[in-house]
């Protein structure tokens, strides 16, 4: 089974910038998509052997997410089940029959880290809501989830070491997840693998440079651990400042 996540960073942007193009050459089992920047009704996209799922925003032109599927999933839900955080579109889940699969898009902290206080609460609440499903069957998570992790996943450390997605409190609560219970799929295939990123400003030819954050992830019960086969950055695919991830599943 062929998993993609993608901040597309805007849809109907990404839509003239190649992304049929990439969705129809890639044929993934699940397609899941953050960032979609729309309100209802204001696309509509011909997917034809996919069901889709869209989460929108209150607030116009803001965050959303949406998850295309090949397999029907046995039920869908929206959000956290907390008001709080349930309006600005970040989270769907899918039930199938061996597992649930979670595409969201982590709230930035923001400049002068305004949010970040909001942000450690939604880490553990989204983190408790995690460990609830897993309760009844394995989780697989994507999306962008606004931290580097570990010096690593990022360019330049030493200078970030204060900036959104890269402070010490939000390394923390990935951390946190991953002891958990939790697999960062990527690092399981590449532990040591080096400027390997996901996100790149649009500012100083950072993409071209590969001056950039590994931020879009797929993480994993540890119950799936048997069940990894690949793990794959599509760097080399525009039409957003993020590129595709990917994770291949087998028997489930």
């Amino acid at each position: 089974m062929k998993l993609i996540s993608w901040n597309v960073n805007g849809i109907r942007a990404c839509l003239k910038k190649g992304f049929l193009e990439y969705f129809n050459a890639e044929n993934a089992d699940i397609f899941c998509l953050q960032e979609t920047k729309l309100s209802e009704g204001q696309l509509e996209l011909d997917l034809k052997g996919y069901y889709q799922y869209w989460n929108y925003a209150e607030k116009k032109g803001y965050s959303g997410t949406a998850i295309f599927t090949k397999k029907e999933p046995l039920s869908v839900s929206y959000g956290i089940g907390i008001e709080e955080h349930d309006q600005e579109g970040r989270v769907i889940t899918l039930e199938f029959e061996k597992f649930y699969m979670v595409t969201v898009y982590t709230p930035n902290s923001k400049d002068e880290l305004l949010r970040l206080d909001y942000r450690m609460i939604w880490e553990d609440e989204f983190r408790n809501y995690l460990k609830t499903l897993e309760t009844k069957k394995p989780v697989v998570v994507c999306g962008d989830l606004n931290v580097a992790h570990k010096e690593i996943d990022l360019k330049n450390p030493k200078t970030n070491r204060r900036n959104p997605g890269f402070t010490d409190e939000e390394r923390d609560k990935f951390s946190t997840l991953l002891d958990a219970g939790f697999i960062d799929t990527f690092r399981y295939f590449f532990p040591n693998l080096e400027h390997a990123y996901s996100w790149w400003s649009y500012r100083a030819n950072a993409r071209k440079n590969n001056t950039g954050w590994r931020i879009d992830y797929f993480v994993v019960s540890n119950a799936l651990e048997n069940n990894l086969v690949a793990a794959e950055i599509h760097s080399q695919q525009e039409g957003s400042d993020h590129c595709p991830v990917v994770l291949n599943l087998k028997n489930i």
